[in-house]
């Protein structure tokens, strides 16, 4: 299909695209509040960072089982409503419960803290494989990197909602009857409302049960284990090195992530607040340019524009090491501080968002319909595979060395994933797509 074609195509799946990425709008919502404002909870009753980090990595063990799990089981299940629709309206409705406790528990004790999150992570990484592969069941192969950038901008918009404005609550005081005014709650649950809301919407306006391959769905469903075998037994490793490419890359994002908003606080010296911008700077960015990086990537290629942003990614993380060292001056005001510091953290989620626009498309490329919720698990299986490693070993370095080593390792880890995707040869735009159904 040439390139004018699958454009003029992608002008149909717009409206589809943008309602599937309604469950993607919840990720994106509950993300970046969590990763912000739990390790400020659980710095009530904790003083190690190493020990902050090990527990932010709990919830990524139940993800790193039930992602990949319930990604096969959905490719496998058939219902009226589709095979991803049934853990959506279920389970995302589950875990937005659950997001609006954490704060309430944060308030009572660290174990009944520990429990909320683990509920949460159950029920929101059970369902986060099947939301994910909702979309390439329904998007041709050859546009994924413009409807993943739609989807992603979808994400970026929830991000904004999140950091800029929903955490501007947490400033607001409640008059709660145990504890008297108490501030850092209101945004938990206002999200986890959201999060019900879009799951009613996208279940009233995607109607997967119509969109399925009934001729392919009807003859494969190929054994999990045969799925797992094809695809590490292939002689062609391209989509080996997408998976440990995307490890590396995400130890270097989620050894950051956990502690932005501490170092905002503790370093910056912003408010509580104000906390949760620097996430909001990546969500805005997310926002502006997903779309126009699924653009790119189609006329220059996805292996080329991953590259190019894991490049850009190393040097902004270097600007913003050099940038920590700078405001222990006490000669430096707080917009020294800051200023820089958001801007910078714009400027990554720009080149960040490229990466992952393109990295999920290009594994997308290389599978078939009857196992697309496979590649999807194994995607999520190495990105969580990540957040357990990475936020013990930079909280540790943060202990030991402080806040700058941050971004220093997650610079090494930035270019070890750019020379592993050097030898990635397939997931382009124009490589053979697997068939799906059309809206």
């Amino acid at each position: 299909m040439s390139k004018k074609s699958s454009h003029k195509s992608m002008k149909g799946y717009y409206l589809i695209t943008f309602l599937i990425g309604l469950g993607f709008f919840t990720m994106g919502l509950m993300d970046p509040l969590y990763d912000t404002y739990v390790p400020i909870f659980l710095g009530r009753y904790i003083q190690s960072n190493a020990v902050i980090g090990a527990i932010m990595t709990l919830d990524n063990i139940f993800a790193i089982f039930l992602i990949p799990i319930f990604s096969a089981i959905s490719d496998r299940t058939r219902t009226p409503i589709g095979r991803r629709m049934p853990f959506i309206v279920v389970l995302l409705p589950l875990s937005g419960i659950a997001y609006s406790l954490i704060p309430f528990s944060a308030l009572s004790s660290l174990a009944l803290l520990v429990i909320v999150i683990f509920a949460l992570n159950l029920f929101k990484q059970a369902v986060r494989g099947p939301v994910v592969a909702l979309m390439p069941d329904i998007i041709p192969g050859e546009i994924r990197s413009e409807a993943n950038g739609v989807i992603n901008t979808m994400g970026g918009v929830a991000t904004i909602v999140g950091t800029v404005g929903l955490a501007r609550l947490m400033d607001v005081k409640l008059n709660l009857a145990k504890y008297g005014p108490t501030d850092n709650i209101l945004a938990f649950p206002l999200a986890g409302v959201l999060v019900i809301l879009a799951t009613l919407l996208l279940f009233f306006f995607v109607k997967e049960g119509k969109q399925s391959v009934e001729k392919e769905d009807a003859k494969e469903k190929v054994p999990i284990l045969k799925s797992l075998k094809h695809i590490f037994g292939e002689k062609e490793k391209s989509a080996f090195y997408i998976l440990i490419s995307l490890l590396f890359w995400f130890i270097g994002y989620q050894g950051v992530l956990p502690f932005v908003g501490k170092y905002s606080v503790e370093v910056l010296k912003t408010s509580s607040g104000s906390a949760a911008l620097a996430a909001g700077m990546v969500g805005i960015a997310y926002a502006i340019f997903a779309i126009p990086s699924g653009l790119v990537a189609h006329r220059r290629g996805r292996k080329k524009t991953i590259r190019f942003s894991l490049t850009a990614l190393i040097i902004i993380l270097l600007l913003i090491f050099a940038h920590s060292l700078f405001v222990k001056s006490d000669t430096i005001g707080s917009l020294g501080r800051t200023l820089p510091f958001w801007a910078l953290m714009f400027l990554f989620g720009m080149f960040w968002v490229s990466v992952i626009t393109n990295s999920f498309p290009m594994l997308w490329q290389m599978a078939e319909y009857a196992n697309i919720g496979i590649y999807t698990g194994l995607y999520y299986f190495f990105s969580q595979l990540a957040s357990i490693v990475a936020p013990p070993i930079t909280g540790a370095l943060i202990d030991i060395f402080g806040y700058g080593s941050l971004f220093i390792f997650a610079a090494l880890c930035m270019s070890v994933a750019f020379f592993l995707m050097a030898k990635v040869s397939r997931g382009e735009p124009q490589d053979d797509p697997q068939p799906v159904a059309t809206p």
